[in-house]
């Protein structure tokens, strides 16, 4: 794909994904971003403070379930390509309210895609040639892994678990379906769970280090034997500009860092982190804050991404080892706090 003059309109932008997407694409030379995004509890607007003010960057505040608006900003900005990242993400706050994650993740997406059609439909050319709707998902549509066995492909058959990734699963039908029934350019990826600076507290990582600082109780689900595949959220923002510029339409790209840990074990090494880098005074260890608290119900045992496809057709790969990212990772939320301070007080109470 030639990247010359491309407009990307990237929704959600001002999350912790959709900002990563968005300083690596206005970084990029040959980039237009125009972020769309309606700036919900997880949005953050501080995450975008290195490209705010760049000629090639700009915000729209908006809502993609606002069908008229998404046109709107499709025509005005002469749109090359959609990357689509708003959703409501929190399994949480999915099982205590599953209806607004109907609405945005379902309804939402059938609107970006609709105003999507026919924005390309308008278009001739090799503007319309290089138009491209990279629809971003998660493993989490795949279901749940034994412990001991099996990884996720991209035939992997959809299982999903909560309402989220419910909700998630029906937008990636819609997508896949606006490529069969009306040519739609449009690319799914399916990532593992995601770590890096600028991440909303209530996520494992985030939450960890902000809870073990704060002297508080670091909650674990059950026995925290359940496992994640982790992702530097750089490295996925850097698979989704290769998949933008390269991808084929109507392909799935399964997008993972190749790092399987349990919840508990990565709660330890995090802590084991922190007792170096903000030792207690008192010599304990940041891991007597671990704390057991009741499961979640439909909690996925396991989740594992194979990437060979994205690796050996694309060639991407992530910058570095787990262990490098998670210490980076660490770092910056020490370095940080005027970051996340500002963060409700409830999300640091959240569960992993």
């Amino acid at each position: 794909m030639n990247v010359a003059q491309t407009t990307v309109l990237v929704t959600g932008g001002a999350g912790f994904i959709g900002s990563a997407v968005c300083r690596l694409l206005a970084s990029s030379p040959g980039y237009r971003v125009i972020n769309l995004d309606s700036l919900t509890y997880a949005a953050n607007l501080r995450s975008l403070g290195s490209i705010e003010h760049q000629p090639n960057y700009c915000f729209v505040g908006g809502d993609i379930c606002d069908g008229n608006l998404v046109a709107e900003v499709l025509q005005q900005y002469e749109v090359d390509a959609v990357i689509h990242l708003a959703a409501e993400s929190h399994v949480d706050r999915s099982i205590a309210g599953p209806a607004v994650f109907i609405e945005s993740n379902i309804v939402g997406s059938f609107r970006l895609l609709e105003a999507s059609l026919a924005r390309w439909q308008g278009l001739a050319g090799p503007q319309k040639e290089k138009f491209r709707f990279i629809h971003v998902s998660t493993d989490e549509v795949f279901g749940d892994l034994p412990f001991d066995e099996g990884i996720f492909t991209e035939r992997s058959p959809y299982r999903p678990s909560s309402p989220y990734s419910a909700s998630k699963a029906a937008s990636d039908h819609l997508a896949r379906a606006w490529f069969e029934t009306y040519r739609l350019p449009v690319i799914v990826t399916n990532c593992s769970n995601n770590f890096g600076p600028y991440q909303y507290p209530e996520k494992l990582i985030p939450m960890v280090i902000q809870n073990a600082v704060a002297g508080r109780s670091i909650p674990i689900y059950g026995e925290g034997r359940n496992v994640r595949d982790w992702l530097y959220v750089e490295d996925h923002a850097s698979a989704l500009k290769l998949v933008l510029e390269c991808g084929s339409p109507g392909e799935r790209y399964n997008i993972g860092g190749g790092a399987q840990r349990s919840n508990l074990d990565l709660t330890r090494t995090i802590c084991s982190m922190l007792d170096q880098e903000c030792p207690l005074q008192d010599g304990r260890s940041h891991a007597d804050q671990i704390t057991f608290v009741p499961d979640r119900p439909g909690h996925d045992r396991r989740y594992a991404i194979d990437a060979t496809k994205i690796r050996t057709e694309l060639g991407w790969r992530p910058s570095d080892t787990f262990e490098n990212s998670l210490w980076r990772t660490v770092r910056w939320y020490l370095d940080n706090p005027w970051w996340w301070r500002h963060t409700k007080a409830e999300a640091l109470e959240s569960v992993a």
